[in-house]
């Protein structure tokens, strides 16, 4: 891990100090970011965004998808876990947190929008930090490219459908027009974006040329584009945090719970059903680890840079880090239990 991922936990506290405080002493900044909007995106926003996403995107190999029948189980396991399971624990267990549990400490508007949040973190699976997770638990890093393209496929595909009906669930009514939007803009572009530029770059120079020179002239664009992300964001929330600090610890709750519990019901299936260790790592990681980026835009798009549901998601940023690393623990000590 580079320093920046490695303490990404501490760069998103230093930068909900920065935009609070911006968003304290300087609210003419919040105010003028707030015009430049079109169909509810806010283009600043939609631009750093893209410098995020857009280098995950030329990470994704979709040549080898040709070798998705290799591992069938694994991808099995992956793709009913990341869709069929994960998003619907990930509704019921943020509607019993911020509906029950914590309903003396979050009002009834605010836990609508906290779980909105939380519901787009558990609809996207990671793409891009789990090349991270899956090498510092030694996984298998083939079967990470197929099921990391196998995803990126699925996302453009179930992802509004799932949040729309979980919303939906979950009486927050949302504009499909605008979800769709969010899709095309923050995964249908930057995927074929990614796609084209990986192919004709590998095809005039090389696939050493790409991997070892050309992807890593994007490795500050990445840092750069999601530091900025959430000064703008916390710029917005200043006053949320400031009456209501102990909200993010709210919010961590579930998402951690979340994260502890995908992947013990991945790596417990992945074992009980014999998969070798190299297989099982990396599919508990891709479920457990949150495209975070996604989520965080889709939010913005969908409910504004000062709602709740786009603080929840970048509480989903603030947590990531740590409880992967001790998810990464907990395989690396357990490798022994599996086949090889």
């Amino acid at each position: 891990m580079n320093v920046f991922q490695k303490y990404l936990t501490l760069w998103v506290l230093v930068c909900i100090i920065i935009g609070v405080t911006i968003g304290r002493l300087l609210p003419c900044v919040p105010t003028m970011l707030s015009q430049f909007e079109y169909a509810h995106v806010s283009i600043p926003v939609a631009l750093l965004i893209w410098l995020m996403i857009y280098p995950m995107m030329l990470k994704v190999d979709f040549e080898s998808i040709k070798n998705v029948g290799k591992h069938p189980k694994g991808l099995i396991v992956t793709c009913i876990m990341n869709w069929l399971i994960k998003p619907f624990t990930m509704f019921g267990i943020a509607w019993l947190f911020f509906f029950l549990v914590f309903r003396g400490y979050i009002s009834a508007d605010l836990a609508k929008e906290y779980m909105a949040g939380t519901v787009l973190l558990g609809a996207a699976p990671c793409t891009a930090m789990v090349f991270v997770w899956s090498y510092l638990s030694k996984g298998d890093a083939a079967y990470t490219l197929v099921q990391v393209a196998v995803n990126d496929i699925i996302i453009l595909f179930a992802f509004a459908p799932i949040v729309s009906f979980l919303l939906g669930v979950g009486g927050i009514s949302i504009p499909w027009d605008t979800l769709i939007l969010s899709v095309v803009l923050f995964v249908v572009i930057p995927l074929v974006a990614g796609v084209t530029t990986r192919w004709f770059i590998i095809k005039s120079k090389g696939w050493e040329y790409f991997n070892d020179v050309f992807i890593h002239k994007f490795d500050n664009l990445t840092v750069i584009g999601l530091l900025l992300t959430l000064i703008i964001l916390f710029s917005f929330q200043g006053e949320t945090i400031l009456q209501n600090p102990l909200h993010i610890i709210l919010i961590a709750v579930p998402l951690v719970l979340q994260t502890y519990l995908i992947f013990s019901l991945t790596y417990g299936w992945a074992y009980a059903w014999k998969l070798p260790y190299s297989i099982a790592a990396p599919a508990g990681m891709i479920g457990a680890s949150n495209f975070f980026e996604l989520a965080v835009a889709v939010a913005i798009a969908l409910f504004g840079l000062q709602s709740g549901a786009a603080l929840a998601t970048v509480v989903g940023v603030l947590v990531e880090v740590p409880v992967m690393l001790s998810l990464v623990k907990i395989a690396n000590k357990t490798k022994h239990l599996f086949k090889k």
